[in-house]
């Protein structure tokens, strides 16, 4: 299930106050790697987690990382950010 991400802009949501979006490139045992990618703390902002994630959606990724590697184990949730509905 998680090849079929491979490629496509996905959004990650992790244990601590962060949010990840980004074109997940590869997946192993221990990390999720995405480039191109927003790495987000939501402590920087007045926004739900939802929210940042929806407008992201509409206005486009503000990228800050060329490649990011995440823990699998942070992880919560991976959905392609295509998918996220805003309501």
């Amino acid at each position: 299930m998680l090849d079929d991400m491979i490629g496509q802009v996905v959004v990650v949501d992790l244990r601590s106050p962060f949010v990840c979006l980004g074109k997940l490139q590869r997946v192993d045992d221990q990390f999720f790697e995405l480039r191109h990618a927003d790495f987000h703390d939501l402590r920087d902002s007045d926004t739900t987690r939802d929210l940042y994630v929806a407008t992201s959606r509409q206005a486009g990724i503000a990228r800050n990382r060329k490649r990011v590697l995440l823990v699998r184990s942070e992880i919560v949730a991976v959905a392609l950010l295509q998918d996220v509905t805003d309501g």
